[in-house]
């Protein structure tokens, strides 16, 4: 049974662990938007039965990683979808599987791709600028594809990781099979 853990369990250090290892991995050279940033979203959402470490531990954890990677104009708007990508999490609570992981790895990707080209087209970055107008939206949207590609790859190879690897732990350590509710 796929069930969120309580605080101070040992499934929570184990949980944190695998967030901030994937949060870590950011660090590492990848291909644009191949990360762990949308898993890690999802997972925390899923396995964390406290809202405030729901949303906490993986924001936390992608601030960490932006601390040493930097700062950038849209950041409120990422976080923002960060924390979307969590609420689309919590609906997987006692609910984990192949197909449920993988409706949500691709709304919360596709929700993110939405959101954050719009904002790239309505605050006009320096850096990629597009008309203010229905082809300067599509413009960008359309320059965006090579990067939802990536993230839709990336979230799939992390949310098979993450959530693969925490259930085969579960499945293989005794004291992680006791289901526990919020």
């Amino acid at each position: 049974m796929n069930t969120p853990v309580r605080p101070f369990s040992p499934q929570l250090a184990i949980l944190i662990g695998f967030v901030l290892a994937a949060a870590l991995a950011r660090l590492l050279p990848h291909a644009w938007n191949f990360t762990p940033v949308e898993a890690v979203a999802l997972f925390g959402g899923a396995y964390f039965s406290q809202r405030w470490a729901a949303f906490l531990i993986p924001l936390g954890a992608l601030l960490l990683s932006d601390l040493w990677l930097g700062f950038y104009t849209l950041m409120p708007v990422v976080y923002a979808c960060i924390a979307l990508s969590v609420l689309i999490g919590m609906t997987l609570r006692g609910r984990v599987g192949v197909r449920n992981v993988a409706v949500a790895g691709l709304a919360s990707v596709l929700l993110f791709f939405v959101i954050t080209n719009f904002a790239v087209w309505w605050f006009a970055d320096p850096l990629i600028s597009h008309p203010a107008c229905q082809i300067g939206l599509t413009e960008c949207y359309v320059a965006a594809l090579p990067f939802l590609k990536s993230q839709l790859l990336g979230t799939a190879v992390w949310s098979v990781l993450l959530f693969g690897g925490f259930e085969w732990l579960r499945h293989q350590v005794p004291a992680l099979r006791q289901t526990q509710t919020a």
